[in-house]
């Protein structure tokens, strides 16, 4: 997933970036309302950063505009004031939660991973991110740090099924019955060996695992765990 930083605060903005880019996220920066708004212009995002007081602006202005052009993106306001007027004035524009500084990193990344998970579940599981691989279902595209994975139709079946069941095994029964909706007598069960082998080759990089075999069982989503 795709978060942008908006803080003036150079220290904290690296401080930010750096722990979001290493929990897995694609992270932009942005010490200024103008540097934020470009940004936005090429590109949306599932979350937003933003610090209330700005150089050129302030935060709540840059949320307004923010939501106006994507309602979906999630905001986490950073601000040193605590008045509850402020808090308010936020969660009234749409903010998903407001962090007053100081606050440790590690908390903060709890907030983030759980506002993260929470959108992704209610996407109804139509898209996976994890910061290195991005599935779009309904769009069927998908990428790997960027760069374009070519999947199968029959290939986006297998993996929403495995996607939207993670760390649970699926026999390959339950997958052929989901995958091809009849009795698994008239398929080739050689097909869906074979699928698994093709997804494993176009994702799995680098000393990565996303689907375990489980001998004599069947099927599990790991997630991009390294072996």
């Amino acid at each position: 997933m795709r978060i942008l930083v908006v803080e003036d605060d150079h220290l904290l903005n690296s401080t930010l970036c750096y722990n979001l880019s290493a929990g897995g996220y694609k992270v932009d920066s942005a010490k200024t309302k103008a540097e934020a708004a470009k940004y936005c212009e090429e590109q949306a995002y599932e979350l937003a950063v933003l610090d209330i007081n700005l150089p050129d602006g302030n935060g709540f202005t840059l949320c307004r505009e923010l939501k106006e052009k994507y309602p979906d993106t999630a905001v986490i306001f950073l601000t040193a004031n605590d008045m509850e007027s402020d808090m308010l004035k936020g969660y009234e524009l749409g903010a998903d939660d407001y962090v007053t500084k100081p606050f440790h990193i590690s908390v903060f990344r709890k907030k983030v991973s759980a506002l993260l998970a929470r959108i992704q579940k209610q996407a109804g599981g139509e898209t996976y991110d994890d910061g290195n691989l991005s599935i779009h279902f309904s769009e069927m595209t998908a990428d790997f740090l960027g760069e374009p994975i070519a999947f199968t139709s029959m290939e986006y079946r297998l993996l929403k099924v495995l996607v939207q069941n993670p760390q649970m095994v699926l026999t390959r029964q339950v997958l052929l019955e989901k995958l091809w909706d009849c009795d698994r007598n008239f398929v080739d069960e050689h097909a869906l060996t074979v699928a698994i082998s093709r997804i494993r080759s176009k994702i799995e990089r680098d000393g990565s695992q996303y689907i375990k075999t489980v001998y004599g069982m069947g099927y599990m989503w790991i997630g991009g765990r390294i072996k």
